[in-house]
């Protein structure tokens, strides 16, 4: 039976293999690393005003907007209208990839959905429990570095 010890390498290693992935695929499509986390963070939210994503970047309201313009040269982004505010400036993602990124995220993305397809409805139910409580858990840590493990000041 695996015990949670068992799991500390293979998941280091795991860790480190996606992050250097993804330092690689930054580099490959000429996105800086706080570029390409902010057009994920897009991606993933559709849109969020500059604050929001200066939060969840952590970094300086100022900051996040030269990142925005960034991002809108590169076509990943675009200033709209909140249609619930007009006085309201929000991000989102373009839904577009440039084709550099698109050609490394393809193929990862496929080989992971035929590792997933290979596993059972319940291992795939415990990697989504693990994902969220992960997600959460490390979201905590960023949001909270001097308190690992306490999402309040």
């Amino acid at each position: 039976m695996t015990t949670a010890r068992d799991l500390r390498e293979p998941y280091r290693n795991y860790l480190a293999s996606v992050i250097l992935f993804h330092f690689a695929a930054a580099e490959r499509s000429g996105l800086g690393l706080t570029d390409y986390q902010a057009s994920s963070l897009l991606d993933l939210d559709k849109r969020m005003t500059n604050g929001q994503l200066a939060a969840r970047l952590g970094l300086s309201a100022g900051a996040t907007t030269r990142v925005v313009d960034r991002l809108i040269d590169f076509g990943l982004a675009r200033r709209v209208v909140d249609p619930a505010d007009r006085r309201r400036v929000m991000i989102e993602h373009t839904g577009e990839l440039p084709e550099e990124l698109a050609s490394l995220l393809g193929p990862i993305r496929r080989q992971i959905g035929e590792l997933v397809a290979a596993l059972s409805e319940d291992q795939v139910d415990g990697l989504r429990s693990y994902f969220v409580g992960a997600a959460e858990i490390y979201g905590a840590a960023a949001r909270n570095p001097e308190r690992p493990g306490k999402d309040t000041p």
